[in-house]
């Protein structure tokens, strides 16, 4: 497939331009697969627009749940694939999961396309490690840490040594998340628990040098986790952001 890669505009936009039969949108250069869930979307979440300063196009995986995906489901394999590419074919340059656990397909489905698949905060990882000294830890906060399985740290090309990984603890609000089956929750109570996390992981571990919000639905209390333990945080939209900036450069003007 032909590919426009170029920013148009005034003095860029002379030539010929080409399409994709069946492309019936443009101007997406980010396309988030989705998960079928029920409950608030809060800014800064992966699955809030308003979270962007760019267009992303987002597209619910068919039969996606948060037990299906989490457990890594080989039969969803089919159906992400299926979904990455009609992204790829409205003229997405990227393709972004929703969910850390999409990590269980990253090889798969990024084999699948011609684009880059960035499905899991868990891919930031090892340049993470790369940019702190060799004694510093990352502190990784995660909605369920069982399905941390080492499959999908094979399939998201990552070395989870060095990490300290830490749960949100179970019986609290953000079950309402965890389970996606009462459509609210209280926002506070949410936010507490994030925060309360990563500050336990901190005062545990003196040696963690940066936080890692694994869950997509983390972002928004990514400032209050900051401000909280007073280190780098890393979070889904530090990397969709990431990817958005490889697939859509603009050049650089000023005076000299």
């Amino acid at each position: 497939m032909q590919r426009h890669y170029g920013l148009t505009g005034p003095g860029t936009d002379d030539g010929v331009f080409s399409i994709e039969k069946g492309q019936v949108i443009s101007g997406y250069p980010v396309g988030i697969m989705l998960l079928n869930v029920w409950y608030p979307l809060l800014p800064g979440n992966v699955v809030n627009a308003y979270t962007y300063d760019f267009p992303v196009r987002m597209r619910v995986v068919p039969g996606s749940n948060q037990e299906r995906m989490h457990g890594g489901d080989p039969t969803l394999l089919q159906d992400l694939v299926d979904t990455a590419r009609e992204l790829v074919a409205e003229g997405c340059r990227t393709i972004c999961g929703a969910c850390g656990y999409f990590g269980h397909f990253q090889r798969q489905v990024a084999d699948a396309v011609d684009v880059p698949v960035f499905l899991s905060s868990l891919m930031q990882i090892n340049w993470i490690k790369a940019a702190m000294g060799s004694s510093r830890k990352i502190g990784l906060v995660c909605a369920d840490k069982p399905s941390l399985t080492p499959d999908i740290w094979e399939s998201c090309s990552v070395d989870p040594t060095g990490c300290v990984i830490e749960e949100i603890p179970r019986g609290g609000e953000f079950e309402a998340i965890l389970h996606s089956d009462r459509g609210s929750f209280e926002n506070s109570k949410v936010r507490q628990q994030v925060v309360s996390t990563a500050e336990k992981i901190v005062r545990e571990h003196p040696e963690v040098g940066a936080i890692l919000l694994e869950c997509s639905d983390m972002p928004p209390y990514a400032a209050d986790v900051q401000r909280a333990v007073n280190l780098p945080v890393f979070d889904f939209i530090t990397m969709i952001r990431y990817a958005h900036s490889a697939v859509a450069q603009r050049p650089y003007t000023g005076f000299i």
